[in-house]
C-alpha cells in the first residue's frame, strides 16, 4: 500500500512538472497579446473599476494594453509588469490604421481638436484656416490628427485631406515618447484671460515666477499634458495652463492676407467680449458684447480690426472673432451635431471649480491656525483632477494663493457657459460645538446640484450632515449658471478641524462631490 502511494505522489509531481512550463508559455502569450492601446495623454491604471480606487500606475498615450475583462465601462487590463483597471473610454483598438502619408488642412477658425471622436469630449485646442496637421487615423466623420504634438480628433466636416507631396527620410526615424511634446517653432500661444500665472514648473504647487495678461502672445517651446511652455521674456521660460488661451500659428502665407478689403464682417465667439477705444489691450473699454453677434469690418490695426458698432467705430481683438471673407460670404460655417454625453463621464462639460477667499481674503481661520484659503485651494484642486479625469473641461478661479473678485469668479463661470458652478468653503461660529457639512443654493435652476452634491458627500465623509439650503451668497445669487457652494465643516471646532484638515478627508470629500455632480448630469 506505502509502494502504491508513493508511486501516485511521483506521477502527480511529473504531471505538475509538466503542465507549469505549458501555464507559464499561456500567461507569456497572454501578455504579449495586446489588443489595446491608451488613447489619452494619461491614463491611470487603478486597482478598480471605478474613480474612487487607488491609482497602481500612469500609463502614457500610444502604451499597449491586453484587455482582461469588462465591468460596465470599465476594462480589466494587463500593461506590462502591472494589473488593473482602465476606463473604456481612453482607450482604442491596437489594430487601428496609421495613415501617417496624409496631410489635414482645417478649412476653417476655431476648430475644435477633442479628446476623443464624440462632440462632447473635451476640447484640447483649436485649428485655424490654413493650419495643416498630420493625420494619424480617419474613423467615420472624425480624423485623429498631430498638429504641433499636440494628438485629437476633428471633425472631417471642416477639414481638406491631402497626400503628402513627398516623404522625408526623417519622417520615417521613430518617435521617441515623452512626457513633454515639442511644438513647431512658428506656434504661438495668447492669453485669453485677465491675468495668469506663469510657473517654473507645470504644476500648480509649482513656484510661480510672474504673471501675463490677457491679449498677450507668446512663443511655445513644448506641451505637456494642460500646460505649455512659453518664452516668457529673453531669458526666462515659465509654464502657464492652456486652457485659458489659445494656439495659432504666427507664420503667415500670402494667401491668407488679413487686408479690411478683403473681410467683410466679424463674428463675435466668446460672452463678455470688449470692444475697446483703439487696437490695444490698454484701451478703455466701450462696450461688451455678447458670443454671436455680427459687426461689419471697416479696418484693421496691429492684431486689432477696427468695427462699425452702430454709428460708431471700436476694436476688437482678432483672436475673439471669426471673420467672413467677401469672397466666401455666402458659405456658412457648419454647426457641429449635438450628441447625447456619454452615460457615466463627464465629457463635453465644463465645470468651474471655485476655491473660496484667496490673497488678503483669509477667510476664517480654525483654533489650530489653519487658514481656509489655504485648505480650499488644497481641496479644489484635488476635486479638479477628478473631474478632469472623468473628462471634464475643469476652469479654476484662481491656481494659487491670489485675490479674485467675488464678481469675476461669477463672470467666468457666465464666461465659459459653465454647466456647472462648484464653490468650495470651510465653515465656521462663535459656537465651537457647531459641527457638520452644509449645502447652499440660491436660485431654482441650483437646488438640484446642490442636492445631489449633498448626497454624494453623506455617502462618502463621516460628518454631520446638515442639510441642503437656500443660501444668499453673491457666488450664488447673480450666478446664472447651475451652482453651488459647499461648506465642508467647521474650522470653529476643535477636533472637527483636526480631522477635515487631513489629506484623507480631502481625498473622501472630493469623492463625493465628484459623485454628486457625476449623478446629477447622468440623471439630467
Amino acid at each position: 500500500m506505502r509502494k502504491k502511494l508513493l508511486n501516485i505522489s511521483i506521477i502527480f509531481v511529473l504531471v505538475l512538472m509538466i503542465a507549469i512550463p505549458s501555464m507559464n508559455n499561456v500567461q507569456k502569450a497572454l501578455a504579449n497579446t495586446s489588443d489595446l492601446k491608451v488613447n489619452g495623454t494619461i491614463l491611470h491604471l487603478r486597482e478598480g473599476p471605478g474613480l474612487s480606487y487607488p491609482i497602481i500606475t500612469t500609463l502614457d498615450e500610444g502604451d499597449p494594453l491586453t484587455s482582461i475583462s469588462l465591468e460596465g465601462d470599465w476594462i480589466q487590463v494587463k500593461a506590462g509588469d502591472y494589473e488593473g483597471w482602465v476606463a473604456s473610454w481612453l482607450t482604442a483598438s491596437i489594430n487601428d490604421k496609421q495613415m501617417i502619408d496624409k496631410t489635414l488642412i482645417s478649412q476653417v477658425d476655431r476648430l475644435n481638436i477633442r479628446t476623443e471622436p464624440d462632440i462632447s469630449s473635451a476640447v484640447l485646442g483649436q485649428l485655424s484656416i490654413g493650419n495643416q496637421a498630420t493625420l494619424i487615423e480617419k474613423n467615420g466623420e472624425w480624423a485623429k490628427i498631430d498638429w504641433n504634438g499636440l494628438v485629437g480628433w476633428v471633425s472631417t466636416d471642416y477639414v481638406t485631406i491631402n497626400d503628402l507631396p513627398e516623404k522625408k527620410t526623417e519622417t520615417n526615424e521613430p518617435k521617441i515618447e515623452v512626457s513633454t511634446k515639442k511644438i513647431n517653432k512658428d506656434t504661438t500661444f495668447t492669453v485669453l484671460v485677465d491675468s495668469l500665472n506663469v510657473r517654473q514648473q507645470p504644476d500648480l504647487n509649482a513656484k510661480k515666477i510672474g504673471t501675463v495678461s490677457n491679449g498677450q502672445a507668446f512663443k511655445v517651446l513644448a506641451q505637456e499634458h494642460n500646460w505649455v511652455q512659453i518664452q516668457y521674456n529673453n531669458k526666462i521660460t515659465g509654464w502657464v495652463y492652456s486652457f485659458y488661451g489659445t494656439y495659432s500659428n504666427t507664420k503667415k502665407t500670402a494667401s491668407k492676407s488679413t487686408s479690411s478689403s478683403e473681410l467683410e464682417s466679424v463674428t463675435i465667439i466668446y460672452n463678455g467680449t470688449n470692444l475697446r477705444t483703439d487696437a490695444t489691450t490698454a484701451a478703455d473699454v466701450v462696450t461688451r458684447v455678447d458670443a454671436g453677434e455680427t459687426y461689419p469690418i471697416v479696418g484693421a490695426k496691429n492684431d486689432f480690426y477696427e468695427i462699425q458698432v452702430n454709428d460708431k467705430t471700436a476694436f476688437v481683438a482678432n483672436w475673439v472673432v471669426t471673420t467672413t471673407s467677401s469672397g466666401n460670404a455666402a458659405t456658412a460655417i457648419k454647426k457641429e451635431k449635438s450628441e447625447p454625453r456619454k452615460k457615466g463621464t463627464l465629457n463635453g462639460l465644463t465645470i468651474v471649480v471655485d476655491a473660496g477667499h484667496g490673497g488678503n481674503d483669509h477667510g476664517t481661520t480654525g483654533q489650530r491656525g489653519t487658514n481656509e484659503k489655504e485648505i480650499t485651494l488644497k481641496t479644489a484642486s484635488l476635486l479638479g483632477s477628478k473631474l478632469s479625469a472623468a473628462g471634464a473641461n475643469v476652469v479654476m478661479t484662481r491656481e494659487s494663493d491670489e485675490y479674485v473678485a467675488l464678481r469675476k469668479r461669477v463672470s467666468i463661470a457666465h464666461q465659459y457657459e459653465a454647466d456647472a458652478f462648484i464653490s468650495i468653503h470651510y465653515d465656521a461660529t462663535d459656537d465651537s460645538s457647531v459641527n457638520g457639512f452644509t449645502s447652499y443654493y440660491m436660485n431654482s435652476n441650483q437646488q438640484g446640484l446642490a442636492e445631489a452634491i449633498n448626497k454624494g458627500l453623506s455617502n462618502k465623509i463621516d460628518l454631520k450632515n446638515r442639510g441642503t439650503q437656500q443660501g444668499n451668497y453673491l457666488v450664488l445669487r447673480e450666478n446664472r449658471q447651475q451652482a453651488a457652494l459647499i461648506e465642508l465643516g467647521y474650522l470653529s471646532n476643535g477636533s472637527e478641524e483636526r480631522f477635515i484638515t487631513t489629506a484623507k478627508f480631502r481625498e473622501q470629500a472630493t469623492l463625493g462631490i465628484y459623485q454628486g455632480i457625476l449623478n446629477y448630469f447622468n440623471e439630467n
